[in-house]
């Protein structure tokens, strides 16, 4: 891989910081506005590789972005097939066959399980979702069990079984008849199915991204599907952050040996360059679909320009390898930054744990999470908090990444630790 030192266009921005935070203000979130005031009030302006560039000329590695850019940021492969689309027939009247969204089912149907050869295609992970959660109603399961913790999107089913209340609370009444329960907990499950026995869909992620990176215990997830297949249960099993190779593996259904009814997947879909999900199934629980062609459907649902980026990304992931790529750089950085924070920041940071390029650093309190992103950001690294679990900072790098750029972000973590002990930190009261 090439390291990219330079913007890929002139970043000279065509209005200030305040003219955007103003914006937003008035037009879009308060919220988002004094976030980004607490981060300098940076403007993004351009992006390569694993490379961001803000409007005063600034470089950052972007190991955030919710597992969207495990390719980086546009890739050639990706770009080339979607620029080519663009100049085609980016859009699609939706009355006759169009042959690009064909290519793209055939190229994701090469890389899942066999038998999950149907799909249906749309833009965010949240939709994906509700596709599974509408299949899972039309195959009989209209009760719905999800993890604490679990997260899964905000639209109106999506957030039914995303389980925080703050999320919630302002839009109930939401679905009916949703039990929330302990992520790894088998006889919790069994309980729910139980009572039950053919009427229960289950949703759970591989490796719950948002929750705060937490891995599942061994056994649990081939548990999961077992007692789904005892009880009449429908599993989905949400890979739209875990998916196309970030967990070291195609798909956490790979990892931990498991065959769903559904499988969801989206983020790095598009190759980091177009937004688009899926939800794929096999050929009997998708019949509900197959019967009528409006039943469910969305205006760009299948577009050609997403498409191309689906075949663009599928491509460049199998032709670099990058769900091997991922694992050896995870299996690189897990270690070299439980040193550091092992040697830098003893107690005040409870564990760094992770499954190939999600990896997650769990403080004592969510302040210290907050203010070690800040430090890790005025070190010149971006990366995310989860929003299921505040004292959380996560870490999702690409796949692309280089030995020097490995080395720019462990310098930088290291760095970030001694600054956030030089600012003040200590050991909240009570720890």
């Amino acid at each position: 891989m090439t390291t990219v030192t330079q913007p890929p266009t002139d970043i000279a921005g065509p209005e200030s910081p305040a003219q955007t935070l103003r914006r937003y203000r008035q037009h879009l979130s308060k919220g988002r506005a004094v976030v980004a005031e607490m981060f300098g009030s940076h403007l993004e302006m351009a992006s390569s590789g694993a490379w961001l560039w803000t409007s005063a000329g600034e470089r950052f590695l972007n190991c955030g972005g919710y597992g969207v850019l495990t390719l980086g940021a546009r890739h050639p492969t990706v770009l080339a097939e979607v620029r080519n689309q663009l100049d085609a027939h980016p859009i699609a009247t939706r009355i006759l066959l169009e042959p690009t969204v064909g290519r793209a089912a055939e190229a994701l149907a090469s890389v899942v399980p066999p038998s999950l050869n149907r799909m249906h295609f749309a833009l965010s992970g949240a939709e994906a979702v509700e596709t599974g959660l509408k299949l899972a109603r039309a195959n009989g399961r209209r009760r719905l069990v999800s993890m604490h913790l679990g997260y899964h999107g905000k639209t109106l089913g999506a957030l039914s079984v995303t389980a925080k209340e703050v999320y919630q609370e302002p839009f109930r009444p939401l679905l009916p008849d949703v039990t929330h329960i302990p992520f790894g907990d088998l006889p919790a499950l069994e309980a729910e199915l139980a009572a039950h026995p053919g009427e229960v869909c289950v949703i759970v992620e591989p490796v719950q991204g948002e929750g705060g990176v937490i891995l599942p215990p061994p056994g649990y997830l081939p548990g999961v599907e077992a007692l789904c297949r005892e009880y009449g249960g429908f599993l989905i099993l949400d890979e739209v952050q875990t998916g196309m190779g970030r967990l070291g593996a195609w798909w956490g259904a790979d990892l931990y040996g498991v065959l769903p009814d559904v499988l969801l997947t989206g983020k790095a879909l598009g190759g980091g360059v177009l937004p688009v999900c899926a939800a794929l199934a096999n050929r009997r629980t998708f019949s509900v679909f197959d019967k009528d062609p409006y039943r469910h459907t969305g205006t760009f649902t299948g577009a050609p320009v997403l498409m191309a980026a689906v075949v663009g990304a599928i491509r460049a992931t199998k032709e670099e390898d990058v769900p091997a790529r991922a694992a050896s750089l995870g299996a690189r950085l897990l270690p070299a930054l439980t040193e550091i924070v092992t040697r830098k920041l003893p107690g005040l940071v409870v564990e760094v744990r992770g499954q190939g390029l999600l990896i997650g650093i769990e403080f004592a309190e969510a302040g210290l999470a907050g203010e070690f992103l800040i430090e890790l950001f005025n070190n010149r690294v971006v990366a995310n908090h989860s929003m299921n679990g505040s004292s959380v900072v996560r870490l999702t790098p690409p796949a692309i990444l280089d030995d020097a750029q490995v080395d720019f972000l462990l310098a930088a973590f290291e760095q970030a630790a001694d600054d956030l002990l030089a600012h003040g930190a200590t050991m909240p009261e009570g720890l």
